[in-house]
């Protein structure tokens, strides 16, 4: 038995909020984790485009669903699994470059825009922008971390200068806030302007730090 893979065309989806218009000063990229849809994920950050009409959330969604329990009932996406793991990531990193491509040409050309992964969200976005066609003004890894198997050589071209927040909850259940200091330091040692906030909280996104980022980025 040999294994074989075949490219096909399958539809993607997203989520925006916000109109995409002559006047868009900022976009915001948004990539859920393990286990969650994007519907539910953006509305996490619909205070963004509420409070400022020239701000535009898109929240793409992983391309494989599945029930979250049994045979029914939720259902969840997932950006990738160890199977077949190098095609996953491929396929996610075309769409994500197809996406932008179609969000970025309705924009001025000087558009802010702010990418943020939260939990298996920041593996995807940081393996993305190695290979994006832009440059963010700011990356967020929330309650995650950036890829060991990424080259030095390939993410210290991403990271020089980069605005670089990593975001932990202080009882968070996957990732501590040691191991997050110790991912601070390398990604400084990558060239990253790299910053690390800490919340009381567990594995979840928290709002005051959200709007925190938003005053930040917008200076």
């Amino acid at each position: 038995m040999t294994e074989h893979h075949l490219a096909v065309t399958r539809t993607a989806r997203y989520y925006q909020l916000g109109e995409l218009s002559a006047q868009t000063k900022q976009v915001w990229f948004v990539c859920h984790g393990y286990g969650q849809l994007a519907a539910y994920f953006s509305r996490h950050f619909a205070f963004l485009s509420e409070a400022d009409p020239d701000t535009v959330v898109i929240a793409p969604e992983g391309l494989s669903r599945f029930y979250l329990s049994g045979n029914g009932g939720r259902v969840g996406a997932s950006w990738m699994t160890r199977d077949d793991r190098l095609h996953e990531i491929e396929d996610h990193i075309g769409f994500l470059n197809q996406l932008a491509g179609h969000v970025l040409a309705a924009c001025p050309a000087d558009v802010q825009v702010t990418v943020l992964g939260f939990s298996q969200g920041t593996a995807t976005v940081s393996r993305w922008l190695t290979r994006a066609r832009f440059r963010p003004a700011q990356l967020i890894l929330w309650a995650g971390s950036f890829p060991e198997d990424i080259e030095p050589a390939t993410a210290s071209r991403l990271l020089q200068g980069l605005e670089l927040t990593l975001v932990i909850g202080t009882d968070d259940e996957y990732i501590s806030v040691a191991q997050a200091t110790q991912q601070h330091e390398q990604l400084q040692q990558l060239g990253a302007a790299a910053t690390l906030i800490t919340f009381d909280g567990k594995h979840e996104l928290n709002r005051a730090i959200l709007a925190q980022l938003v005053s930040a980025g917008s200076e």
